[in-house]
Order: structure tokens, then C-alpha cells, then sequence
């Protein structure tokens, strides 16, 4: 997403020119979460299917190669598929989505055997709600948010370093903080993602180009949603123990 600029004026002038840009801006915001939602539906089906299936289980969580190999193709396709978002198709790109949620289902996989699945769902339902709502505050907000992003960014920086170092000190009451710390960043995320996108929507009228930002923009909120779930799923705690 780096590759476009939120601060490019679209190319509309007068009333009927803003009314273009407005229903551009609806129309692929309406396919950035149609397309986060069916990311949803592939990583809670892969999620699923592994946790209920202890030979599968077995063969993808008890496997060095499968179990890092895909932690690497997740991290390969975070990076790749913005970066050469202009060299790919559309219908590339979508893939590499779907192909990401997919493996994200399958990492997602031991949360069943360590929690509730009424926490699970409780947990789901919180983060929807938040996620729709801040998600709504930075549609409609007339607040600029693109200053907020470089100290999220920088958040989200600490953050990976507070979770590197309670890997190797863990700390019930640490995990606690960085699990608040991280649910308040993708919050924060949410919004500024959303406007971003927004705005994006509004400056890139090529019918191609549109829809590989809808692809982008499902899977940067897809994420913010991922990580919000996961963080507040570790603050509840309700493990199967």
C-alpha cells in the first residue's frame, strides 16, 4: 500500500465529480470487506480443521519443516504482495490473500486446544465489535489520522520487542501488558488503516489498480483484526485448564 499516496487529490471537480469519488470509494470499500470476511471465514475453517483432526494436527503442528515453512510463506507473502502489488494481477493478488488466511488459519489452530470455546467466541464478538467500531470512527472522521501512524508504527516496533523478550523472561504480569499494549496499537491501527484506505479508494481510479487496493486493504485490516483477537484472547485467558 506504500505505493500510493493518500494525499493525491483524485482527479474529480464540482459536484458531479465528488459524486464519482464517493461511490468509487464505496464501491471498493465494499469489496475491501467483503474480501477481509471471507479471509475471516478461511482462517476460522482452516483453524478449525486442523484443531479437530489430531492426525492433521499431527502431520502440520507436529512438523518442523511444514510448521516453520509456512510461518515463512506467511512473512514472505506480508512483504511480497505490497511491495509488487504493480507487477501483479489482480487475480494474483487476490490469491496470495486467500493463500495467506488460509495459513494464518492453520498457525491459528492450538487456541482450541489452550482455550474455552466460549472464550473463543466471546473473545470474536468483543473484537468485532470494537474493530466495527473504530473502523466506522476512522470512515467518518474528519480528523486527520496520518500523523497518528508513525507512532503506531513505532508501537508496533516496541511491541515486537516486548514479545522477543517475554519469550526468553515470561512473566504472567509482562504477558498482561504487552497483551494491553498490543490490543490498543491495532486499535489504533484499525482507524488509521481504515482512513487510509478511504483515501486511497478516492485517489486511484484505474478499475485494475482499484481492485488490488481493495486486496490490500482487506488484508491490512484482516490483520489488524487477527492480532486485536489474539491479544484480547490472551488478556481474557479462560484456558482449557
Amino acid at each position: 500500500m506504500n505505493n500510493y499516496s493518500p494525499q493525491t487529490p483524485p482527479p474529480y471537480f464540482g459536484q458531479g465529480g465528488q459524486q464519482a469519488v464517493v461511490h468509487q470509494t464505496n464501491s471498493v470499500l465494499t469489496r475491501v470487506y467483503l474480501r477481509m470476511f471471507i479471509g475471516l471465514l478461511i482462517s476460522a475453517f482452516c483453524a478449525l480443521g486442523v484443531a479437530s483432526s489430531p492426525t492433521l494436527a499431527a502431520l502440520i503442528l507436529g512438523n518442523k519443516i511444514i510448521f516453520w515453512g509456512s510461518l515463512i510463506a506467511l512473512f514472505a507473502i506480508a512483504f511480497i504482495l505490497p511491495a509488487r502489488i504493480n507487477r501483479m494481477s489482480s487475480t494474483t493478488t487476490l490469491f496470495l490473500f486467500m493463500l495467506y488466511s488460509a495459513l494464518m488459519g492453520v498457525w491459528m489452530a492450538p487456541i482450541f486446544f489452550a482455550y474455552k470455546m466460549g472464550t473463543i467466541a466471546y473473545t470474536f464478538f468483543v473484537t468485532a465489535g470494537t474493530f466495527g467500531a473504530m473502523s466506522v470512527y476512522g470512515y467518518f472522521t474528519k480528523r486527520d489520522l496520518s500523523r497518528f501512524g508513525t507512532y503506531l508504527m513505532m508501537g508496533l516496533f516496541g511491541l515486537m520487542f516486548m514479545i522477543i523478550i517475554n519469550l526468553f523472561v515470561p512473566s504472567g504480569a509482562f504477558n498482561w501488558i504487552v497483551s494491553i499494549i498490543g490490543v490498543l496499537i491495532f486499535i489504533g491501527l484499525t482507524a488509521y488503516d481504515t482512513q487510509m484506505i478511504k483515501r486511497m479508494c478516492a485517489a486511484n481510479l484505474d478499475p485494475s489498480m482499484a481492485d488490488k487496493l481493495a486486496t490490500i486493504g482487506a488484508m491490512n485490516l484482516y490483520m489488524d483484526f487477527i492480532n486485536m483477537f489474539i491479544f484480547l484472547l490472551r488478556i481474557f485467558g479462560g484456558s482449557r485448564d
